[in-house]
């Protein structure tokens, strides 16, 4: 079961890396034309160096990796793990604005990039969490999640590919948000429950039963998860409404 949701998050990784490589090969058309990093040919050398926020987003990719490995192990302390490193990435999310916002630090690179960062961390998360039994997690949610990443993932590249770069908006923000908030409650909520299994096992009593405990956050896992579900459909609708002209969608024929 595990093999097959790795090999589920890789594909879906493969393919937003793709497209984000499609879409930054146009981006960069002017940086082709601008001298080296060190040319002489200016009077100062250009600074080549990613910057602080570009690096932040980088590591949120690389925290998602590593994210799903640990994952990929039923045991309490790699879910702890996990827990402390979708917090971390989290961070990177919240920080990495702001830092491009406060120091005029925003490119096109990061308004690319920080959407995708996202997509791959909730992508991680979502697969991942949905093996956890406990959560009940209807299978359909993850699908209609996973199937508005991609459109949304495309309509970027699309537009990238004219020139244009699709910075997310107040709804993308939103569902981003919204999808972070339930990842954290909720495995916490598992982590919680693992340990409290572990210490039921080892003679230990919960008060009310840890069956009780189970199905409370069973049901309120799996209410929540359709209220993300349905508003991250919403949050899609809006985007393509918002981005008709510039992703062409009315010159149909």
């Amino acid at each position: 079961m595990h093999s097959r949701v790795v090999f589920l998050f890789r594909k879906q990784y493969a393919f937003i890396s793709h497209n984000t490589e499609r879409g930054m090969d146009r981006i960069s058309d002017r940086a082709k034309n601008k001298p080296p990093c060190g040319s002489r040919t200016t009077h100062t050398n250009r600074d080549c160096s990613m910057n602080l926020p570009n690096q932040l987003t980088l590591a949120r990719c690389v925290m998602a990796l590593l994210f799903v490995g640990v994952m990929s192990f039923e045991n309490v302390f790699c879910y702890i793990l996990a827990y402390v490193l979708f917090v971390a990435a989290a961070l990177t999310d919240y920080y990495d604005g702001k830092i491009a916002r406060e120091r005029n630090l925003i490119t096109n690179f990061g308004k690319l990039l920080d959407p995708v960062a996202d997509k791959v961390l909730m992508v991680a998360a979502f697969i991942m969490m949905v093996i956890i039994p406990d959560l009940r997690i209807p299978g359909w949610t993850i699908v209609v999640i996973l199937a508005r990443e991609f459109l949304i993932t495309g309509a970027r590249s699309l537009a990238a590919a004219e020139g244009a770069v699709i910075a997310a908006n107040k709804w993308g923000k939103a569902k981003t948000v919204l999808q972070m908030v339930y990842v954290l409650v909720f495995l916490l909520a598992a982590v919680l429950l693992e340990a409290a299994e572990m210490y039921v096992q080892g003679g230990g009593n919960i008060p009310g039963g840890l069956d009780r405990w189970k199905a409370v956050v069973g049901n309120a896992s799996m209410v929540t998860i359709i209220f993300v579900a349905m508003y991250t459909v919403y949050s899609g609708v809006q985007f393509v409404r918002a981005n008709w002209k510039i992703l062409k969608l009315d010159n149909l024929s």
